[in-house]
């Protein structure tokens, strides 16, 4: 598995090269075009999930002991939390929004049925994935509904809720832009109410959040170590985001809105680790000084995370259902809940029995993505070497996402 991640990996970055140099001056632009705050904002949210709220907390001191985890010794914990969430990963998504704007439309590589099959499996099991990891990380966050370990029956009421509030917000594109503007702002407001309660009740103040978040400075002194896995965990992370890597530039391609693609690199890698840094330095700050945040911060925690799981689902539920022809349109919007809730909860309870692992449908992606190089190089080439510009019938209408269903 490591190997073929590793082959996955420098194909993507050599891809990446090669867009730029070939078509870094080309304007994307989607089938539903927003504006770049609203396209930044549905990127973050849509292509993150719950993992962001509630992994670092439980993952610096694992990444500070040495003695167990010596692989870890060229940088601080703060500096790895970010190296496995930001900045040089979303590289990928730019690939597969990049693909999707403005190749796949005169490919057509996605249409073939055995490809379309791959990725709608992909897309359901990643979906799945992440109610699953709601699902597991609540007992740690919300230690007063049980014993703190264990997931009781109230947990699983939790996850089911939002599977189903999901699945009604993915009926109808109009929510999108809702959705994501909230859950920016939300979570905004989430850094901003734990800053003020780390450094108000600390006579350091600002001088130490500073210190604390100039520590991130290791990362980019250390970034060739995050290329290839540091180890299983990083290994772990690496094909996660390759499971999102193909949905989320699919999603996110019909939003663009005339951003030039070295823009829409710059903007994939720079503005959603802006506020991923700012977020892991106030959570690290915690983590390393022992401040406590049972009870409210750990509640304000868990309703950020739940928009943005009700946010990532509805997402990606959108996007399996119309690949699929499973739409409201065709089966009325009753038979459209009940069966994609009694498909989500299904494949959420097999990852909580460990039938299922994220690392095979990353692995299925990266197939999917080398696939794709293949095909286009042997029956495409000449028509992909043509292309100068976006599909002609996209045109910059910011208004069209007002009127979609």
């Amino acid at each position: 598995m490591t190997t073929w991640l590793t082959i996955g990996i420098l194909f993507t970055f050599a891809a990446i090269a090669f867009v730029i140099y070939r078509w870094g001056n080309v304007e994307c632009i989607g089938v539903t075009p927003v504006r770049t705050f609203t396209f930044i904002a549905i990127l973050f949210t849509s292509g993150l999930d719950v993992g962001l709220i509630m992994f670092p907390l439980t993952e610096f001191a694992g990444y500070a002991d040495l003695g167990a985890s010596p692989e870890y010794g060229f940088t601080n914990p703060l500096a790895i939390e970010f190296g496995f969430w930001a900045f040089l990963i979303w590289a990928f998504y730019f690939l597969t929004c990049f693909y999707f704007c403005v190749i796949e439309p005169r490919v057509k590589f996605f249409e073939i049925p055995l490809i379309k099959f791959i990725n709608n499996l992909v897309i359901i099991g990643t979906c799945a994935f992440t109610a699953y990891l709601l699902l597991t990380n609540l007992p740690w966050y919300l230690p007063e509904m049980g014993d703190g370990e264990t997931i009781v029956s109230s947990f699983y009421l939790i996850v089911f809720v939002i599977i189903a509030a999901a699945v009604y917000s993915s009926t109808s594109i109009r929510y999108v832009r809702l959705l994501s503007l909230a859950s920016t702002w939300l979570f905004l407001g989430l850094i901003v109410l734990m800053w003020a309660g780390a450094f108000m009740s600390e006579e350091s103040g600002m001088g130490e959040f500073v210190n604390t978040f100039a520590l991130l400075g290791d990362y980019f002194g250390n970034i060739h170590h995050f290329v290839l896995p540091i180890n299983d965990y990083h290994e772990f992370y690496l094909f996660w985001w390759f499971a999102w890597s193909i949905m989320i530039g699919q999603f996110t391609a019909r939003f663009v809105g005339g951003m030039k693609t070295y823009q829409v690199l710059i903007a994939m890698m720079v503005f959603p680790s802006l506020p991923i840094a700012v977020w892991f330095t106030v959570l690290y700050y915690y983590s390393a000084n022992e401040i406590a945040t049972t009870g409210f911060y750990n509640l304000a925690m868990v309703m950020v995370g739940i928009t943005f799981v009700v946010n990532s689902l509805d997402s990606l539920i959108r996007l399996y259902t119309d690949n699929l022809n499973l739409t409201v349109e065709r089966f009325g919007k009753v038979k459209y809940i009940v069966g994609n809730i009694v498909l989500m909860s299904s494949l959420t309870l097999l990852f909580q029995l460990n039938f299922l692992e994220i690392q095979w449908v990353g692995a299925l992606a990266i197939g999917l993505i080398l696939g794709c190089f293949g095909y286009i190089f042997a029956t495409k080439y000449s028509k992909v070497a043509a292309i100068e510009r976006s599909p002609t019938e996209n045109k910059i209408d910011f208004s069209k996402i007002e009127l979609a269903n």
